[in-house]
């Protein structure tokens, strides 16, 4: 059965991911002409923030609310719409303030709603999660996400405290800012994907022991994992050895996952439209690339290259983002009636993933060259031109949802 309202909520997340590509294609004009009346710094905190909480964090809020929803055949959208509308307030808020002002009272006002509207929900739904009479593993991984979600505001206030107190320790910095990168990716938004689509994992058959093994492994591997992303610390040999077994415990489970999703049955089970399966295998491509990337890391002299070269590190962050998370969430909706498939529709996709992996490719071209110093010619304009094309194809997929034609 079609939920108006849920189809209203994804609308915005949509919107709001346009509005995501729009700020990245300006942050991309800065760096390739001049826009000299617009702070670079200022713009990217409004643009990273703006994507957590208004497309990211909203869209997967949305769609637990909506699992609810289905599984107690009740609408619990009534009483999680103030959440919802603080959360979309926050968003548009953070987007505006961050850019004129940097890191100060408005900006940090607004960041602070948002983390604690994340904890008002976690509170609010974990009580919800109470009603489900079910032996089901996907309240497993939202509980995960929602703990993770909580867990990654610690970042936050240390990064606060760090600046209100002036402290300039530049390794406690970045373990800071990387402790809540690290939980927003590979926790609260990983987990949240995970739980969407192991409820599907569920209803095509697979047994529950095969789908809580993997729940467990990648949820005892999340908090360690962290120490992937500062292997530039200083460490003892035995905790590098953990980090190690970390790297290779979330390529076993995601390996699990793999297997499952190449039964025949399940994907017969699944029936998923074919634009959705291409999204999705891309989406699972992205994922088998970052969990590897995360286990070569450990390797000195790799993790040394892979953390010195700021293009390099922001690939891997656009990789997570774009390629896993977001390619996952616009191939979901597609599969499962959130969003309408017409042909206004796949063109808008095609258009956006082609941007992705074009961003993608000139990143690490971008990457490697700096390795020995030396710079490609015309790649910013061509990372430009890259930001444009994911820009024009969110905006076709959301003006494809007014059309009332289907395929």
């Amino acid at each position: 059965m079609e939920n108006v309202v849920v189809r209203r909520w994804i609308k915005i997340a949509i919107f709001n991911l346009f509005l995501v590509a729009v700020i990245g294609t300006m942050l991309r004009y800065k760096i390739a002409f001049s826009l000299p009346f617009i702070d670079q710094k200022k713009l990217l905190h409004g643009h990273s923030h703006f994507a957590f909480s208004g497309w990211v964090s909203l869209a997967v809020m949305v769609l637990m609310v909506d699992y609810l929803s289905r599984e107690l055949q009740r609408d619990f959208f009534a009483s999680y719409k103030w959440l919802l509308g603080l959360q979309l307030f926050s968003a548009y808020a953070m987007m505006i303030a961050f850019p004129i002002q940097g890191y100060a009272f408005f900006s940090i006002l607004f960041s602070t709603l948002s983390v604690f509207v994340s904890y008002f929900f976690t509170v609010k739904y974990r009580k919800d999660m109470k009603l489900l009479n079910t032996d089901a593993v996907t309240p497993y991984w939202f509980s995960s996400a929602l703990l993770f979600n909580v867990f990654s505001s610690l970042g936050t206030f240390v990064l606060a405290y760090m600046m209100a107190n002036k402290i300039a320790h530049q390794h406690w910095y970045l373990g800071a800012i990387y402790f809540y990168l690290h939980f927003q990716y590979n926790g609260w938004f990983f987990f949240g994907c995970m739980g969407l689509l192991n409820e599907k994992m569920e209803q095509a058959g697979v047994q529950r022991a095969a789908l809580k093994r993997v729940w467990l492994l990648l949820t005892v591997a999340c908090v360690p994992a962290y120490f992937l992303s500062v292997l530039w610390l200083k460490m003892s040999p035995y905790l590098y050895a953990g980090i190690v077994l970390t790297g290779l415990v979330q390529l076993y489970a995601w390996w699990k996952v793999i297997r499952i999703l190449s039964g025949a049955a399940v994907r017969q089970q699944l029936r998923l439209p074919a634009v959705s399966q291409w999204l999705l295998l891309f989406s699972g491509i992205a994922l088998s690339i970052k969990f590897a990337l995360q286990a070569a890391s450990t390797i000195p002299a790799l993790g040394q290259w892979a953390f010195g070269f700021r293009p390099i590190i922001i690939a891997y962050l656009h990789l997570v983002l774009l390629g896993v998370i977001t390619l996952f969430l616009v191939g979901y909706l597609l599969a499962y009636g959130y969003l309408r498939i017409n042909n206004t529709a796949i063109a808008g996709v095609v258009i956006f993933v082609t941007g992705i992996a074009a961003n993608e490719l000139l990143l690490m071209i971008q990457g490697i060259a700096s390795i020995d110093y030396n710079s490609i010619p015309h790649t910013n304009e061509w990372l430009l031109l890259a930001a444009i094309v994911m820009a024009t194809g969110i905006f076709t997929l959301w003006i494809a949802q007014f059309s009332s034609k289907k395929n």
